[in-house]
Formats: structure tokens, C-alpha cells, sequence
């Protein structure tokens, strides 16, 4: 069974940074395509960014430039850097493993950006 726990959100005024991280479990973390999305309140939820297996990413045009999504396969970790933070970035942030024609969701963690 696959879980997957965020961590990382938090409080941060506008320019300022966070990183977030996501942790999975079970033994298919290599070959999967790995997500961050966002959802703020009244919003649907969006792609942020993504990373295959392979490494190749692709970013959301709202964000590119300013986040960067990484992966450690050893550590089964995936991570969204966010820098130039601004308030419209406020959401609750979802990791997203997909593999075998499955998608696994975290629980979320917050991100507040003040202006």
C-alpha cells in the first residue's frame, strides 16, 4: 500500500521561500511519475509541477522560474523548492504518486504566503 506524507508548509511573507518535501512508502517509488498540486479555498485543485521517473519536469506557466520540483529516489522523497512566494500562492499543497494506473494522494500541507 502506498502512502505518501508531505511536510514543509507553513507561514511565509511574500518573496520569501519554503521547500516542501514528500515521503512515500512502498517499493514502486523509482518507477513512478511523482506530482505536486495546489488547491485554494473555492479553487479547483491545479498541477504545480511534476516529475517522471526519469526525471523530466514540467511546471505550471504561473510558477515556472520560481519552483522547482525534485526527486530522491533512494529516500523515496520528492520536493517542490518555492521561492518569490506570493499571497495567490496560498493553498493547501497535495503530493501525488502515480504507477500502475493509480493515483495516490497525500493528506496536504498548507502554504500561506502574506503580503
Amino acid at each position: 500500500q502506498v502512502q505518501l506524507v508531505e511536510s514543509g508548509g507553513g507561514l511565509v511573507q511574500a518573496g520569501g521561500s519554503l521547500r516542501l518535501s514528500c515521503l512515500a512508502s512502498g517499493s514502486m517509488f523509482s518507477i513512478s511519475h511523482m506530482g505536486w498540486y495546489r488547491q485554494a479555498p473555492g479553487n479547483q485543485r491545479e498541477l504545480v509541477a511534476q516529475i517522471s521517473s526519469d526525471g523530466r519536469t514540467t511546471y505550471a506557466d504561473s510558477v515556472k522560474g520560481r519552483f522547482t520540483i525534485s526527486r530522491d529516489n533512494a529516500k523515496k522523497m520528492v520536493y517542490l523548492q518555492m521561492n518569490s512566494l506570493k499571497p495567490e500562492d496560498t493553498a493547501v499543497y497535495y503530493c501525488k504518486l502515480h504507477v500502475a494506473f493509480r493515483d495516490y494522494w497525500g493528506q496536504g500541507t498548507q502554504v500561506t504566503v502574506s503580503s
